[in-house]
């Protein structure tokens, strides 16, 4: 069960390993196949930084949007230009053939299989969107690593260009079936993943029991949205209530870490916009999925 091993688990995997070593260790420590919810938990718990904890909510999002995903680390790419509107994308498919670039690729240089977000609509149609799989160091596709950000620069990112480049398409409508949906999925993995690397210092330091046991219950409530239809408007409205949870927490969380170890301070005051990210857009979700209860 993973909240046992949660409560068992008392180091964390190095940090000093690439990306993918580091990702491959996880998955090593976690033994055979984990559930997207269980890879976000129990990699957040092992992460030594909010980046690495993002990292394993992302890779578990990624899972949780596609079943069949290779073990290795992977990356969804849609943005273009600031934008993942279809109306923006420039990104064709042509058959089983990409040509385009996708300008903000997490881990790109480390990912082994990249999910590319294309246009695939007939001329003079509306935009259409298919999702496509293509392979880190194939034909026609590059990556070009970018300048760390401020924000976790322990996470690469990357530029990705699509020169021609065979591709797998996936079955299903690219922007309903997988990139609309991954926006809530991957909310909900990097919250688990966040609050298990805050729980795991919370037993490290230790903080307050009474927010030890806060964080997780938060962590259990993490357990029950990731069991419901990402796309279903409750779901919007739950996950809603724990960013509201763990927004609600902060006070006591800074205050926890000002207290601490001052290189755990430094790195929480680096990273703590972290579940900030994107958080327009969720409130849009928000507001849309309250009002169909209204």
């Amino acid at each position: 069960m993973p909240w046992q091993r949660l409560l068992d688990t008392h180091d964390r995997l190095p940090a000093d390993a690439s990306l993918d070593d580091w990702y491959a260790a996880l998955r090593e420590r976690l033994g055979g196949a984990p559930g997207p919810f269980e890879l976000a938990l129990l990699g957040g718990r092992l992460a030594a930084s909010p980046g690495l904890a993002f990292l394993a909510g992302y890779q578990a999002a990624l899972r949780a949007l596609w079943p069949s995903a290779p073990a290795s680390l992977g990356a969804l790419c849609v943005t273009e230009n600031k934008s993942v509107r279809p109306a923006d994308l420039q990104t064709r498919l042509d058959g089983l053939t990409l040509h385009g670039r996708k300008d903000f690729v997490t881990a790109a240089e480390a990912a082994d299989w990249l999910l590319v977000a294309a246009r695939d609509e007939p001329a003079g149609a509306p935009p259409r969107v298919a999702l496509c799989v293509v392979y880190n160091g194939a034909a026609g596709v590059r990556i070009e690593t970018l300048p760390a950000l401020p924000l976790m620069p322990d996470i690469s990112h990357g530029r990705l260009h699509l020169d021609g480049a065979h591709c797998e398409r996936l079955a299903g409508d690219g922007w309903d079936d997988y990139t609309k949906p991954f926006r809530s999925l991957e909310d909900l993995h990097v919250m688990t993943a966040v609050t298990a690397w805050q729980f795991g210092v919370a037993v490290e330091q230790p903080w307050p029991q009474a927010l030890r046991l806060q964080l997780l219950g938060l962590l259990s409530g993490c357990a029950e949205v990731a069991r419901q239809p990402a796309s279903a408007a409750v779901s919007h409205v739950l996950l809603g209530g724990l960013f509201a949870q763990q927004a609600a927490l902060r006070p006591q969380i800074d205050a926890a870490f000002a207290s601490g170890a001052p290189e755990l301070a430094a790195i929480w005051q680096r990273d703590q916009r972290l579940l900030d990210v994107a958080s327009a857009a969720r409130g849009k979700r928000l507001e849309k999925a309250l009002a169909s209860f209204a």
